[in-house]
């Protein structure tokens, strides 16, 4: 683990955070406050618990306390979209924001990062949609299972804002066949016909499959909570019927979703590549640095392995 050490906290000491409900798994702020030290920065990244109906309130707040920018977890992806005072191309893309930075006036009257800005520094603040989950999750997925996207077949669980996010980003990146699967099919549906729309080289299916596929994703929620029922219906789809196995959650380790895939033969891997990379750019977002990957990795691995 690195053993850079923070700074005490002072009256100049900025913020980050990431909104979620609920967030008490989250790993982010092991992985940004490494990161920040080895940045020398005085900043400090925290976690709140922020229920769906209170997004609006605690987004005005952090801006109104010059956080220098925040990340948005489940469940609040998609519902920010509308609440952004300006979106970034890639938060347009892919109909969801998981990293907001906040901005100011300077001298010029240009909007700009508020970490280009003094802490006092008055005047109207501005929030700014992105998204750094797409590109993340098609990176841990090479990564960590050698996956290719070229002619895969790939069953995706969950259609909330990671789904979506990863939904769109496979078939851009030109997967043969997609079938989507959620709780309200609708949701589902949805994003099957903006793909086929949008990416019409990609066959697009709600449902189960009747064959087998080279990747399933449990891009849901489910498994987050010890009491959670499985995203697979085994019924209607076996974990032997897929080689690749990838579970967006990290934390437990291995949730009993890929503890059956592991038993069934597939090779497997959890969702903490997807984190490390979506962190790493959004740090990039707000400071305008490189990101110290190597760091926020052992951080990461320290927090949530050790």
């Amino acid at each position: 683990m690195s053993n850079v050490l923070q700074s005490p906290i002072t009256a100049t000491t900025r913020f980050c955070a990431v909104y979620g409900f609920p967030i008490k798994h989250s790993a982010s702020p092991a992985m940004h406050n490494a990161a920040l030290a080895a940045l020398n920065l005085n900043w400090r990244y925290l976690a709140f618990p922020v229920p769906p109906d209170d997004l609006a309130t605690a987004l005005l707040g952090a801006a109104r306390m010059r956080f220098i920018g925040l990340n948005l977890t489940v469940p609040h992806k998609i519902l920010a979209l509308n609440l952004m005072d300006d979106l970034d191309p890639t938060a347009r893309e892919w109909g969801a924001v998981n990293t907001v930075r906040f901005e100011g006036l300077n001298g010029s009257k240009d909007w700009v990062p508020l970490a280009e800005l003094p802490p006092e520094t008055e005047g109207p603040i501005r929030a700014k949609g992105f998204n750094t989950d797409a590109d993340a999750i098609i990176r841990a997925l090479r990564e960590d299972l050698s996956w290719k996207p070229e002619g895969s077949h790939v069953l995706l669980l969950g259609a909330g804002g990671a789904g979506r996010v990863a939904a769109l980003r496979l078939a851009a990146e030109g997967v043969s066949k997609l079938y989507l699967v959620n709780r309200t099919a609708s949701k589902a549906q949805d994003i099957a016909t903006e793909i086929r729309s949008r990416y019409p080289a990609t066959q697009v299916e709600v449902g189960y499959p009747q064959t087998e596929v080279d990747l399933l994703i449990n891009a849901s929620s489910l498994g987050l909570r010890p009491d959670d029922p499985s995203p697979l219906d085994p019924a209607l789809f076996s974990h032997n019927r897929a080689r690749l196995v990838y579970d967006m959650i990290y934390r437990p380790r291995e949730t009993p979703f890929l503890t059956a895939a592991r038993l069934a033969g597939c090779q497997t891997a959890n969702g903490l590549g997807m984190l490390l990379y979506q962190g790493a750019k959004a740090l990039e977002i707000w400071t305008g640095k490189p990101a110290p990957i190597r760091i926020m990795r052992e951080a990461l691995n320290s927090a949530v392995y050790v």
